[in-house]
């Protein structure tokens, strides 16, 4: 996976999300924040996330729906069950997803963070798949990012601590921190400019 110069991820499908805005700093990408979702809770496949992040989402269409009715959220990308990556969000602006945070001291990590959304809840394991897309983003976006830092990947509870929990105890924080603390060589576009 390569990060490309405008900030998309090359492998990615890019489905453009209107939930966005410009960071104060596009350079201080410094933390990712990983998600996990399902729509409606505990299903998957169906779709609904995209149609989330696009402000298409029929909030009729299930009960369990209903309060997201009005909600405008993105993430900058959604790994589903089957491994498959969409890219909402440009690295380089601002994403929706972290919602009133604050993570080493500072506040409102939509500013500094990259969103990543993996389709799952807090207490089904996530896809040995999804594992694997995951680690090559992150080394991805370390190639390309300088500032990011293996400690630096987080969960969206850490964040917002009583107010979300995922993505749950089921996910294998292990691995993934075991895998992003490996060696990374720079790319060719990490010296590049913002």
């Amino acid at each position: 996976m390569i990060v490309s110069p405008d900030h998309w991820l090359t492998s990615a499908r890019r489905v453009p999300s209107p939930n966005d805005n410009a960071r104060p700093d596009p350079r201080d990408i410094s933390l990712v924040v990983l998600h996990g979702i399902s729509l409606p809770p505990g299903e998957f496949g169906r779709g609904l996330v995209e149609d989330l992040f696009r402000n298409r989402l029929d909030c009729t269409a299930d009960p369990r729906l209903a309060d997201l009715d009005g909600v405008r959220v993105s993430a900058h990308l959604f790994i589903d069950r089957e491994g498959a990556t969409t890219q909402f969000v440009p690295f380089d602006r601002r994403a929706w997803h972290a919602g009133a945070s604050c993570w080493g001291g500072r506040r409102d990590c939509n500013d500094f963070a990259i969103g990543i959304e993996l389709e799952g809840t807090d207490d089904v394991a996530y896809a040995e798949i999804q594992y694997d897309v995951l680690e090559q983003a992150l080394d991805a976006l370390a190639r390309r990012y300088p500032r990011l830092d293996p400690a630096a990947i987080v969960g969206h509870n850490e964040i917002a601590p009583g107010r979300k929990t995922d993505p749950g105890p089921a996910f294998d924080w292990h691995r993934v921190i075991r895998a992003a603390a490996g060696p990374v060589a720079p790319g060719p576009d990490a010296s590049e400019g913002l």
